[in-house]
């Protein structure tokens, strides 16, 4: 399905194969290899009201090792929305308290990375231009179009042509499990023409959505080749044994970690 599993150190992690012989370091990250307690051992990456900072930085540690670790790291503070951060400058790179739900960029030896626990991850790099985008897509993020919106930024800042795009999608809540009721179905019926395509009816009002298939969509008619995006065949909600689940471990443990996705070239390469 495009991707393959590196394991370093005790973390695994996913990669795709297509991103990555595009010129482009790549990683989803799983729960595996780390030092926080969700349950023991767990390889949390974000969350610092409900774990340590030390256990954070030290997962993140271990995470880029396991990447490649002559990289720096570009965050934001996500907040479900679809605003776009540029990483222009270094600068940029330690400024992890902006609002935004993607990062792009063209800096060598940076990744940008977006956190998930049940959203879906997009990453998009470009061939030609070597810019490159991580998507946090939510429901809220996938009915503004937010993968869409990506590709139109990195056209209008870095010259990017979407045919020249290859594009990742992540493991994610899946459709066969993410259940949503009539506020997340009207919302995409008043902005998304055929979104009906995205859901399975369940109990009344009520209904499973696909943002996976969704995003891909959203890309496809951004002007991205079909056959250059390549989707996880993975669900978060299944697999806890390798993913948090916010769904699943929220209402369980009152917490739960959350998984990054990292795109970015090196000089090197």
């Amino acid at each position: 399905m495009g991707f393959y599993w590196r394991e370093r150190g005790g973390v695994k992690v996913l990669i795709s194969r297509s991103l990555e012989e595009a010129g482009f370091t790549n990683a989803f990250s799983t729960r595996l290899g780390g030092v926080s307690p969700f349950p023991e051992n767990s390889l949390n990456l974000a969350g610092f009201d409900e774990d340590t900072a030390d256990n954070i930085h030290e997962n993140r540690r271990r995470f880029l090792a396991a990447v490649d670790d002559r990289f720096r790291l570009a965050t934001a503070w996500q907040i479900h929305g679809d605003d776009v951060k540029i990483v222009r400058t270094l600068d940029d790179v330690g400024t992890s308290e902006d609002r935004a739900d993607a990062l792009v960029s063209d800096l060598d030896d940076v990744l940008v990375g977006v956190k998930t626990a049940d959203c879906v991850p997009v990453l998009v790099g470009d061939r030609v231009t070597g810019a490159f985008a991580a998507v946090h897509a939510g429901w809220r993020g996938s009915v503004n179009s937010i993968a869409r919106k990506v590709v139109a930024e990195m056209a209008e800042t870095f010259g990017s042509k979407p045919a020249d795009l290859t594009a990742a999608i992540g493991p994610a809540a899946c459709g066969r499990n993410y259940e949503v009721g009539p506020e997340v179905i009207e919302h995409f019926r008043s902005k998304i023409s055929g979104s009906e395509r995205y859901f399975t009816p369940t109990r009344n009002g009520h209904a499973l959505v696909d943002l996976q298939l969704a995003n891909r969509d959203q890309l496809i008619d951004a002007g991205v080749p079909q056959e250059s995006i390549d989707v996880a065949p993975l669900c978060t909600m299944e697999r806890t044994d390798l993913f948090f689940s916010y769904r699943i471990e929220k209402n369980k443990y009152g917490r739960t970690g959350r998984l990054l996705s990292v795109i970015g070239r090196s000089r090197l390469r």
